[in-house]
């Protein structure tokens, strides 16, 4: 009766909830966008398109899902929001119809040491518990198999606050899994102590050798020239025994210096926190090539690399341990898993074989859960990101995806295809960052950007369907159906590389002839050792410049400007141009606005709301001080130089009074790379991936070195930007470069001269080199799967 009564009460027409069928954007102004506004379908697969640079991440990630994002934190109590990021809310004026928003990006998981894919997907945690329960011999709890937790035992006296307060005699110990040797490392470092130093010279004489440390004025030499360990005008080869071992690993004290008190310790412990302790990719050019001489890293012979201590690596299951589970290619160890039938861990089997075949299913089946997280490309590491979302029971939320395909060979496109669809499929709203035509072709709602670029884009083309797109008249629908076709001749090799015997990770013993002079694309599925043959591989000393897709690191204070180098001969012609100091045309130096300390802006802290960023009002954001702002090169000062862009800057420093060589090089290569729209002083955290990139090959480009090699050069890039790389890569090679390129965009192996192809499979089924020849025999040969998708696409 009941049910029946409110059928006959309800309103006749549609149910007030069915009318929120749309995300609603009005007036968004992140970044460079201008004022754009778009309706977005729900539970759809939507796909943004446009050039490198045109606003796509500044509006589906920084607007749609940091608002989305925001709004939940805003959920929780002050107290909890306190231990969370705070998300300043995007310049937007409406946003209607969010749900919740689900990142999945290609922010390269942590490069610490420690992390590996195991660690990083929980999987690691499972097994642990796994081998707690069913491990023979029994060690101990989860903790017993982790290399991430050292053994503890401590014992003494503790006191009670109860009642009568009374001290009690304790012992506590806790059982870890790590090495003692490599601290769960899984290698130790040794340092090369004559790069160092030169032995037959005294402190006095400036026997360092290290980056930065001089003897006369450096405070950290001062430090052991007047420590009163050694003898500052003795030369170090005839120290005693006793001296050399307090000037390398000397414990930390307290000396006077000059009358200041300061703290000395040994070279080694010295150096390991200075040099050692920080990413390499953060480090200057000149830092980073001395760590590389300084210190070699070696696989630990007490735990040979599992970083398990012998503990954890003596109880088994079924003969297995768990650094060797940890060490099998997934798609083994999901096989190995799914043979163990013990009804008392049943529910945790159950979910390791669920994750474990999810990892397989992403074409992620060749990796090993040893790996470490951070040796993943970007490609990967999205796609391990995934695995936590492909069974969820969530419907009606919003998964977010930046190029899910980068660093897909075309044959695996279409998986990932299939996976996006099932997402949508089960009620979510996809919306997808992407460049490439097949991942587009599967919207059922485009957004096209641009027109162009930085200050160029950040307007809405288009809006529409795939095939509405392809008759749109925008840089996207004129590109959409671009094919490279094959080159009517080819270069002919001037030289080889050549490497013999490969084994690096999955390669099978690999013979191959790397052609110079010419441009070789080395290509094959994701896993098949196309990076382990081109970084891990290539005979050493053979003058490489490599130019990988490691991200680059840079405050909001970092800029094109200071990444490329550029910074330096402008500095210094401002400054002997006005006969000043050069440090005063930095703004993180000396010439900085005393009131945002060269900022351009001011931070006021609110606790556990987003901060709030105001204009300085003393250098009107232009973050020197106003008599710094007096000194003029080229009638132009220096705030005015770094708000050039690069077009504008090249023309203004090639020609005239403020003609500069040096810094017309460093333009006419961001220029070369297709980045004449930046501006020089344009915070790093604002560029895109792709413009990352290029920023990063335009700073290689002035190495010198006979090859280049490149890994995926096209990730970022639009269909339209890929055809300038290629006259890029042309110019390189015309200018007797050698260019190694690993890639799977079908127009840049069209354009090749030679081609490796590495295969047939992923990981123990990959690393053959099934195919080495032009581009033309792999596809009129169409033995491979890469010469089949090659031969489609140029339509032979």
């Amino acid at each position: 009766m009941s049910s029946a009564k409110r059928t006959g009460t309800r309103a006749p027409g549609a149910h007030a909830a069915d009318g929120h069928d749309l995300i609603r954007v009005h007036g968004a102004r992140e970044n460079n966008l201008k004022d754009v506004s778009v309706e977005i379908p729900k539970r759809r697969l939507t796909v943004f398109t446009g050039v490198s640079g045109s606003g796509k991440s500044s509006l589906v990630f920084n607007t749609i899902a940091a608002e989305s994002q925001r709004l939940i934190n805003e959920t929780y109590s002050a107290f909890v929001q306190g231990f969370m990021p705070t998300l300043a809310r995007p310049e937007v004026d409406v946003l209607d119809g969010l749900t919740t928003a689900i990142i999945v990006d290609q922010q390269r998981m942590g490069a610490d040491p420690r992390s590996t894919v195991g660690t990083a997907t929980d999987v690691n945690a499972m097994l642990r518990i796994l081998f707690s329960r069913l491990g023979e011999p029994h060690i101990g709890p989860p903790s017993a198999y982790s290399f991430n937790t050292a053994s503890v035992r401590a014992s003494g006296a503790i006191t009670v606050e109860r009642g009568n307060k009374k001290a009690v005699k304790a012992t506590f110990r806790r059982t870890g899994g790590m090495c003692t040797n490599c601290e769960g490392r899984g290698t130790v470092s040794d340092i090369d102590l004559t790069q160092l130093y030169d032995d037959t010279k005294s402190l006095a004489e400036g026997a360092f050798t290290i980056p930065g440390w001089k003897s006369d004025s450096q405070w950290t030499v001062q430090v052991y020239a007047q420590s009163g360990f050694v003898d500052p005008d003795k030369p170090i080869r005839e120290y005693t025994e006793r001296q050399l071992r307090d000037f390398l690993y000397g414990d930390p004290v307290k000396v006077k210096v000059n009358g200041v008190n300061l703290t000395y310790e040994g070279l080694i412990p010295k150096i390991q926190k200075s040099f050692l302790s920080k990413d390499k990719e953060a480090m200057q050019p000149h830092i980073r090539a001395f760590v590389e001489r300084a210190v070699t890293f070696t696989t630990c012979p007490e735990c040979d690399g599992t970083r398990l201590s012998e503990g954890a690596r003596s109880s088994r299951i079924r003969k297995t341990s768990i650094a060797d589970a940890c060490a099998m290619e997934i798609r083994d160890l999901a096989q190995w898993v799914r043979e163990l039938d013990e009804p008392s861990v049943a529910p945790l089997l159950t979910a390791l074989r669920d994750t474990l075949d999810s990892f397989v299913e992403i074409g992620l089946g060749y990796l090993s859960l040893d790996r470490p997280a951070g040796t993943l490309s970007g490609g990967e590491a999205q796609r391990v990101k995934m695995i936590r979302h492909l069974g969820s029971s969530l419907t009606d939320t919003t998964y977010v995806f930046d190029e899910p395909t980068v660093g897909l060979h075309p044959h695996d496109i279409q998986r990932m295809n299939d996976l996006l669809l099932r997402l949508r499929d089960k009620g979510n709203t996809v919306l997808v960052v992407e460049h490439k035509p097949e991942a587009i072709a599967i919207a059922d709602h485009v957004v096209d950007l641009g027109p162009g670029a930085g200050t160029e884009g950040g307007a809405v083309c288009f809006e529409g369907t795939v095939e509405e797109l392809r008759a749109a008249d925008t840089v996207t629908g004129r590109h959409l159906d671009d094919r490279a076709s094959l080159k009517e001749t080819v270069r002919e090799a001037t030289g080889a590389l050549e490497i013999r015997g490969a084994r690096t990770h999955n390669l099978q013993d690999v013979d191959v002839d790397v052609p110079l002079g010419v441009l070789c694309v080395v290509t094959g599925v994701a896993g098949s050792g196309k990076s382990s043959l081109v970084h891990g591989s290539l005979p050493a000393g053979a003058d490489v410049v490599s130019v990988d897709q490691s991200p680059i690191k840079g405050s909001r204070r970092s800029n094109p400007a200071t990444y490329t180098g550029l910074l330096e001969p402008i500095r210094k012609a401002f400054a002997k141009a006005n006969g000043v100091k050069p440090a005063l045309f930095s703004a993180n130096s000396e010439g900085a606005c005393p009131t945002c300390n060269g900022a351009g802006v001011v931070y006021t802290d609110l606790a556990m709301m987003a901060g709030v960023a105001t204009p300085c009002e003393d250098c009107e954001g232009k973050r020197f001080q106003p008599a710094v702002l007096e000194y003029r090169f080229g009638g132009r000062d220096i705030s005015e130089v770094l708000a050039m862009s690069v077009a504008r800057a090249e023309e203004f420093f090639g020609a005239g009074e403020a003609r500069l060589p040096a810094a017309h090089r460093i333009l006419g290569r961001l220029a070369d790379v297709g980045l004449g729209y930046l501006t020089l002083g344009q915070p790093l955290t604002t560029l895109s991936g792709g413009e990352r990139q290029r920023l990063k090959l335009a700073t290689h480009m002035g190495d010198k070195g006979g090859v280049y090699v490149l890994d995926e050069p096209t990730s970022g890039l639009h269909l339209a930007d890929v055809e300038q790389l290629l006259g890029l890569l042309d110019r390189l090679v015309d200018a007797g470069k050698s260019v190694v390129v690993v890639e799977h965009h079908q127009a840049v192996m069209a354009h090749a001269d030679w081609i490796i192809d590495l295969g047939p499979g992923a990981g123990h089924d990959g690393g053959r080199v099934v195919f080495e020849g032009t581009p033309a025999d792999l596809v009129a040969g169409r033995s491979t799967l890469t010469g089949q998708h090659l031969s489609a696409y140029v339509g032979a």
